[in-house]
Formats: structure tokens, C-alpha cells, sequence
């Protein structure tokens, strides 16, 4: 029996996986064996969230002991093969070949493809110059922005500053640390810019991978907005700034029934400024595109946690690009020069190493605090520095505010059942549509894994039953998850909606409009693939906070469990943390890193080693 076979009748390989390697074979039949499942592994690994394959680790893609070629072996029979294109450079268009071997990958060439167009379109982003203004004109703008950058080393200021000076900036941090707030006050600062030079203010794009990613950031701003006009901030700065957010495709632009988008290289974004938030949830495809519809001048700024989990599809691109960036400590010497007129008295950090890449960083301080109820940040930094011990003593404790632990709980619905529900059924006595749609973010009950009885699925079902009986159908108040994009209806992976009945005892499936205000109704028939939202895999919730939520960990270790997937269920959090699972699962879950096969650091200058796991 042939790998390739032994591979599919394990259950390893998807069909399409199979079907593309029998057809090179068919096509080709002189193919030698390793290189079909090459191109098996090759497309797996693109379902796995990988943008590649390394022939000296397939073990990563697939469960089982399987006779493997040897690594010298198969790479020498890739690097023969007419089906894989070998480019001399990192930054050559591959030939027409359906894989791609280099810096010790094998790509489907669509995906290597991706990765060299969105390194080039960060360095030519990174590269372009941006006109020359005095720093010292809106130095006192600064000042009354930043009242503590002059006393001490200030993070929120170092990244406004940075961002002024750059136009490729990266602002990281976890829940709480400020990345709105420091946003609003770089925008304002660009304002006074244009202001002082006599030029309109810059039109600014705000946009998130997820409708309530980017309806919470433009909330965030104008909250942030808000308390600096009740400080005594001129509310004429405040006017030009935009007051709603948009999803990285309704910002493209969908055409329908299409992969692609209106702007592209050829009919760019029309904005200054484009600011991007929950950057680890972009997968490499919508990055690529992104970045090639940013005209060269406008700036371009990503916000995000790099300890969360990864996106969901291919690829691990805010890793890779903080990889690339350095660790984000240091200011450079042409940097620390050039900010002083903004940073007078503050302490700068020793000058940077040189890196390759054109972009910039700065990594802001932990302060994972939700609200005055729930302090997470001694069990996130725990969690996020896979340290078990501490992690299972905060919450055995139970000190922390806000968090429950139910330790060996493995059924949500058998300890707080009639608690759940009620939050649940409060939903189908909602007025009308938004007010239906705001309450859903109450309660989620968060899952590691799709399947099985801890999983999402089959907790949908069993609270479906439980709130309309076992043929429930799309019940008034049922929640719905969206879990494939349709341009047509501009409905996207991961958006969530909610069924009610109107007046005339129909059902109609509401979802967020352009705002939380304006809703809009679909027929259920009429969705794309969807399923219900009571609970959720840990994946589906990014993007997303929740009031109260349950973390369900499954009964067994799973190789989907990751500190980063814990990472993200608990800050997910807003006023209250309920986590539920075995001690055993906790500890091996927080052994483990989500890990990505990636080449895109490599393109960007970070120095891996050929075929580099990204951690």
C-alpha cells in the first residue's frame, strides 16, 4: 500500500487533498509517489492554518506512524520535479508550477504567492517617505496628549511618537493597554499636523477582520474622544476624526459572486491613514490583498495581541511581522533624534539593532484589567508564560475578582443550567433587533474543539433542545454564527446574528448593518452556512468580548489546545470568568504553543533557520 493511500485511509487527508495529488498522478503518471503526497500535505497544510509544509516534520500535519520518505531524499526528488517551481529569489514570481520548494517549504504556489506580494507590499509601505513637518509645531499637543512622556519612559507616547515618524507601525499589547487610547491620540496629532501645514485633515479608515472587532474599536475612539473634550481638548481636533469602524471587506469593497475586490494596486484605498485592528485574526490571503490596496503615502497601522491564537485560516502574519520588526524595545538612533522635540525629557531605550524591515514597533505595557469586577492579569500573564503552577493556584485560590474555577466541571449545562438559559431566553424578550443583537454579548459559553460533548456543536444542540425542544428549527431567539463568507449577502466568517419572529409570526434572521443601530433581516434560507452561537470554539470569539464567560476545556488533551487558545478564551472576559476543565488538560494545554509553518518573517530579514516553525 502506497503513503498516499495509507494516509487517506487513516482519515488523515481531506478529499481535496487526495484529488489534487491523483491529479498530478494522472496527469503525470511517471510522478514519483513522494512528490503526490507532497501535494497532499501541501494543500492539508493550508487547511491547517499552515501556509506550507516542512518534509522534515510532516508529523506536524498528521496523527499516526507512517513510513516517511527521508528529508534528504524528498527534497532532492521536490527540487527534481517539474511540478515544483524553485525561485532564485524570495521576491521572484514563481513559475507556473502548482508547487512552490524554497527556504526549505513546499507551498502551493497560490500561497507562496501571497507571502511574496505581502512582504513586498509591507516594505514598499514601510520604504515610502512621508512629507517633512516640524515635530516641534505639535510638540505642545503632545504634551497635553501625553502629560507623562516627560517623566517617565511612556509606551502609549513612544508608539504615537513612532507612529508620527513612520508610515508602517506596529502597535501590540494585551487587553487594557491602551491601543485605542494611544490611536486616538496619534490621530489627533496627525490632525494638528495638517492643521499647522495648512492641509485638509487626513481621511481616516478604521477597520477589524469582524463587524464587532471593528464596532468595538470605533466605540473605544469615541469614548476616548469623549474624555479628552471633557479635559479641555479643542472639539474642532475631535470633528475629523471618523466615528464608525468597518470589516477589512466592506473596506475592500466585495464584488459579488468573487474572490476579488475593488481596490487593488490599480484602484487604491482612498484614505491617509488606515488603521487596523485584531491584526492576529488576518490570514495571509486578506493581508496580501490589504496591503496591496494601500497607495504608496498612506499609512498603514496594525493593532493587535500577539499572544492570541492565530488566524483561523492560513497563515500566522502578525507573528511573522513582529518577528521580522525586532521586539519592539528599542527606539533607533535617527527615531530617538527625531522625536525629541516629542519626548523631551522622556528616557529613550538603547538604540535597536538594524533590521531588514521597514516597519515599526512598540510593544505596550500588560494591564490585562477588564473592569473594576474581573482582574485577569495574574492568571493572562500565567497563562501567557505557560506557567501551570501559578496559573492553578490563582484559581484555586479563588482571590481573583470575577473568576470561578470549576475544577473536573466538564458539562456547562450541569452546574449553572438554569442560569444559562435564563440569559438565553432573555434574548427572545428583547424589543426589537439591536437591542437583541447588544444582548447576545452577555453570556458565550467558549469550547477548544468543534466536536465531541465539550465541543461547540454538541453543546448547541443540547441548548437548542432545552430552549425549544428537540425539532427546534430557527426558534425565535435562536443565536446563529455565520461560518463561510457570501459577498453577495456581505455576511462574513464568524458574524453573529439572531432569529426573531415578527408580527405576523415569521422568523427573520437579524445581523449588524454598517452600525449596531441598523440591523438587517435575511430569511434563514436565504444565509450562507451558519450554525448556532450559544457556544462557540475559542477561534470563532475572537474579535469579540462577552460579559460573562465559560470557558469549557474538553475531558482529554487535544493537539488544538495551546496556552495562546487559553490566552484568548479568559480575555475574551469583560466582568466575568467562568473556567471549567481538569487540572491535567490545563497543564498540558499551556505546554504547548499554537504554531505556524511560515516563511514570511524569512522574506521580511528575520534570520530563521530554513523551514523555522514561528512561534
Amino acid at each position: 500500500m502506497s503513503l498516499l493511500v495509507e494516509l487517506k485511509a487513516a482519515g488523515q487527508l481531506r478529499t481535496l487533498d487526495h484529488a489534487l495529488a491523483l491529479s498530478l498522478g494522472r496527469l503525470r503518471p511517471e510522478t514519483p509517489p513522494s512528490i503526490l503526497v507532497a501535494a497532499a500535505l501541501a494543500s492539508l497544510a493550508v487547511s491547517q492554518g499552515h501556509a506550507g509544509f516542512d518534509p522534515g516534520q510532516p508529523q506536524r500535519l498528521v496523527e499516526g506512524s507512517f513510513s516517511w520518505p527521508s528529508p534528504g531524499q524528498w527534497l532532492q526528488q521536490l527540487h527534481d520535479s517539474p511540478w515544483v517551481a524553485r525561485p532564485e529569489q524570495a521576491d521572484a514570481v514563481s513559475v507556473d508550477a502548482p508547487l512552490v520548494l524554497e527556504n526549505g517549504l513546499v507551498y502551493l504556489r497560490r500561497y507562496r504567492e501571497y507571502e511574496r506580494q505581502l512582504a513586498e507590499g509591507l516594505q514598499r509601505i514601510g520604504r515610502q517617505p512621508l512629507p517633512s513637518v516640524a515635530m516641534e509645531a505639535i510638540a505642545p499637543l503632545f504634551a497635553e496628549l501625553f502629560p507623562q512622556a516627560a517623566a517617565r519612559v511612556d509606551h502609549q507616547a513612544r508608539a504615537a511618537a513612532v507612529s508620527l515618524r513612520h508610515p508602517l507601525a506596529l502597535v501590540t499589547g494585551g487587553p487594557g493597554t491602551g491601543k485605542t487610547t494611544t490611536i486616538a491620540r496619534l490621530l489627533l496629532l496627525l490632525v494638528a499636523q495638517a492643521v499647522q501645514a495648512g492641509q485638509p485633515a487626513p481621511r481616516v479608515a478604521l477597520a477589524a477582520p469582524t463587524g464587532r472587532a471593528a464596532e468595538r474599536m470605533a466605540e473605544s475612539l469615541r469614548l476616548a474622544l469623549q474624555r479628552l473634550q471633557a479635559e479641555g481638548l479643542a472639539p474642532e481636533l475631535c470633528a475629523a476624526l471618523p466615528s464608525s469602524g468597518t470589516t477589512l471587506h466592506r473596506l475592500l469593497g466585495v464584488i459579488p459572486d468573487s474572490p476579488r475586490f475593488r481596490h487593488h494596486a490599480d484602484n487604491p484605498l482612498p484614505f491617509d491613514v488606515v488603521v487596523v485592528d485584531e491584526a492576529s485574526m488576518i490570514d495571509l490571503p486578506l493581508m496580501a490583498k490589504l496591503v496591496e490596496a494601500i497607495a504608496s503615502g498612506t499609512r498603514l497601522i496594525l493593532l493587535g495581541d500577539p499572544d492570541q491564537l492565530p488566524s483561523v485560516e492560513a497563515g500566522d502574519v502578525l507573528s511573522a511581522i513582529l518577528r521580522a520588526s525586532g521586539d519592539g524595545e528599542g527606539t533607533r538612533h535617527d527615531d530617538a533624534r527625531a522625536l525629541q522635540p516629542l519626548l523631551a525629557a522622556a528616557t529613550l531605550r538603547p538604540e535597536a539593532p538594524p533590521s531588514p524591515f521597514a516597519g515599526r514597533r512598540v510593544q505596550l505595557q500588560r494591564g490585562y484589567r477588564q473592569s473594576d469586577a474581573l482582574d485577569l492579569a495574574p492568571l493572562a500573564t500565567a497563562v501567557r508564560e505557560g506557567d501551570s503552577a501559578t496559573a492553578l493556584t490563582l484559581l484555586r485560590q479563588g482571590t481573583l475578582a470575577g473568576v470561578s474555577f470549576h475544577e473536573g466541571l466538564l458539562d456547562p449545562l450541569q452546574e449553572q443550567r438554569e442560569h444559562l438559559l435564563a440569559q438565553w431566553r432573555a434574548l427572545a424578550d428583547s424589543g426589537d433587533p439591536a437591542t437583541a443583537l447588544a444582548q447576545a454579548g452577555r453570556l458565550r459559553v467558549l469550547t477548544a474543539l468543534r466536536e465531541g460533548p465539550q465541543g461547540a456543536r454538541g453543546l448547541n444542540h443540547r441548548i437548542e433542545t432545552l430552549l425549544a425542544g428537540a425539532n427546534a428549527g430557527y426558534f425565535h431567539g435562536r443565536l446563529l454564527l455565520v461560518t463561510e463568507n457570501s459577498y453577495r449577502h456581505r455576511l462574513f466568517n464568524g458574524d453573529v446574528g439572531i432569529c426573531l419572529r415578527d408580527a405576523g409570526g415569521g422568523i427573520a434572521a437579524w445581523f449588524p448593518g454598517d452600525d449596531m443601530a441598523h440591523p438587517r433581516a435575511f430569511h434563514p434560507a436565504a444565509l450562507p452556512a451558519h450554525e448556532s452561537a450559544f457556544a462557540m470554539t475559542v477561534h470563532k470569539a475572537q474579535g469579540s468580548e462577552f460579559d460573562e464567560v465559560w470557558l469549557q476545556l474538553p475531558r482529554h488533551d487535544s493537539r488544538v489546545l495551546s496556552r495562546e487558545l487559553v490566552y484568548t478564551g479568559l480575555t475574551r472576559a469583560r466582568t466575568r470568568l467562568q473556567l471549567a476543565g481538569s487540572a491535567e488538560v490545563l497543564e498540558k494545554a499551556l505546554q504547548r504553543h499554537a504554531s505556524r509553518l511560515s516563511g514570511l518573517a524569512w522574506r521580511l530579514g528575520a534570520q530563521a533557520v530554513q523551514g523555522e516553525l514561528l512561534l
